[in-house]
């Protein structure tokens, strides 16, 4: 890891950091952020609905479709660095050693912030339960006695992204981020994502519903900007300010 400032994106599968953080991700890799993206699983049981429609297909042939998938949407959003952990999915699970895995990850890029699942969502348990391990490792990366001698984490705050149905999720947002500049490359991300078209629709107008909420809140804190395409997200910790 350079000077930058630097970010990490937990992803449970390997689509969610695209449509719910692609252009956080865009964003600051272009404010000079390095934007680590670690996918937990491929999605290849849960999330690979047309793949195995086609019949005639093996797990690994699906992972390698999805993981194809991912990489050109990362590249489409200009991520600095991608890593597959290969846990499995539905469900997706962690054992001491996969945790101690991500507190090194952690610990090597040293996030200004992370970004991850909702807390609740009872339709994709797997979501809910990498937020729920993820803060355990931060836990762990800011321990003294984990690893005596390695640069221990700070404090970095942690946004949790939207989830799917909202409304059942227990979810709600704090901060809205205009992600109107980079757009184009966060729809280009979308589409990489073949197997799960059906999604595409949907997550651009999400992002066209929340650039509205942007801009009925901006009036005072942003002059009201006019974005177009805007991300939600839900901030775990108190954010500390000098004035108000």
């Amino acid at each position: 890891m350079g000077n930058n400032k630097s970010a990490l994106v937990m992803s449970a599968h390997a689509a969610d950091f695209v449509w719910r953080a692609g252009g956080a991700i865009a964003l600051h890799q272009k404010a000079g952020y390095d934007v680590t993206v670690v996918c937990l699983s491929y999605g290849e049981r849960g999330e690979s609905a047309k793949y195995w429609k086609k019949g005639d297909v093996t797990i690994e042939q699906v992972k390698r479709e999805r993981r194809k998938e991912s990489e050109a949407a990362a590249k489409a959003l200009n991520v600095h660095d991608i890593q597959f952990f290969d846990l499995g999915d539905y469900p997706l699970e962690m054992d001491r050693e996969a945790k101690y895995r991500l507190v090194d990850v952690i610990r090597k890029v040293q996030p200004d912030f992370i970004m991850s699942h909702s807390f609740y969502d009872p339709y994709n348990t797997d979501h809910a339960y990498v937020t729920k391990a993820l803060l355990e490792c931060r836990m762990i990366a800011q321990a003294w006695g984990h690893n005596p001698g390695e640069k221990i984490l700070g404090a970095p705050q942690v946004y949790l992204f939207e989830p799917h149905q909202t409304e059942q999720m227990q979810w709600k947002p704090d901060v809205f981020l205009d992600i109107t500049e980079v757009w184009d490359q966060k729809r280009a991300a979308i589409e990489c994502m073949q197997g799960q078209e059906h999604l595409w629709n949907y997550y651009t107008n999400l992002a066209q519903n929340r650039a509205n909420h942007f801009r009925r809140n901006s009036g005072g804190q942003a002059g009201g900007k006019d974005a177009k395409y805007a991300e939600g997200f839900q901030s775990v910790f108190p954010r500390t300010v000098s004035s108000l």
